[in-house]
């Protein structure tokens, strides 16, 4: 038994139309709605293309090892999903007491939020590089091929209208998450 070799191996299968390109620290997925690259590199961890499968190895077996393997396989899934089908948030916009108006910036870069809670300053969420915005009524829709980059989009449209010193039962108004979901978020 003392002579066994174990290690941690994990395998990511590569669906059709989808390109994985593996550059020593970088991996570069291509599909048919974009491009996305990311650097994973950990000290005891190999990454390689072989037989339309990425395989994720380490030679030796260890917790935090495991643990980042299957970090790293998630991310290549999520790249993988994001260029051939993408993902998108749904938030919507509650208010009781004054009515907000949402609106894109002009270089697209950030959502504003005016007459929020009856502010004369309007309150700006910031978008991340790659994320479309489309603004229906009081619904939004963030979508992009990247998940962290839309899910960080989403988060910063919704703590701009986060409510600080008056109670949260009372003033409900913001922009609050409603559904995530894989896809372009259209039925």
């Amino acid at each position: 038994m003392a002579d066994e070799k174990e290690e941690i191996v994990l395998h990511v299968t590569i669906p059709e139309g989808v390109d994985v390109t593996i550059d020593g620290r970088k991996v570069r997925v291509r599909g048919p709605r974009g491009e996305l690259e990311r650097e994973l590199w950990h000290p005891g961890l190999q990454i390689e293309k072989s037989d339309g499968k990425v395989v994720i190895r380490s030679e030796t077996v260890r917790k935090k090892l495991k643990a980042i393997a299957g970090t790293f396989a998630s991310h290549i899934n999520n790249m993988i999903t994001g260029v051939s089908e993408g993902f998108f948030y749904r938030l919507k916009a509650v208010h009781a007491h004054f009515p907000m108006q949402i609106s894109l910036s002009k270089d697209g870069k950030s959502v504003v939020i005016s007459n929020f809670l009856g502010e004369r300053k309007p309150r700006v969420a910031k978008l991340m590089d790659g994320v479309k915005v489309e603004i229906k009524g009081s619904e939004i829709l963030v979508t992009g091929i990247n998940k962290e980059a839309v899910g960080q989009s989403a988060a910063n449209i919704e703590q701009t209208t986060r409510i600080k010193g008056y109670d949260p039962r009372v003033f409900q108004d913001g922009i609050y998450l409603v559904e995530k979901g894989v896809g372009t978020g259209y039925a």
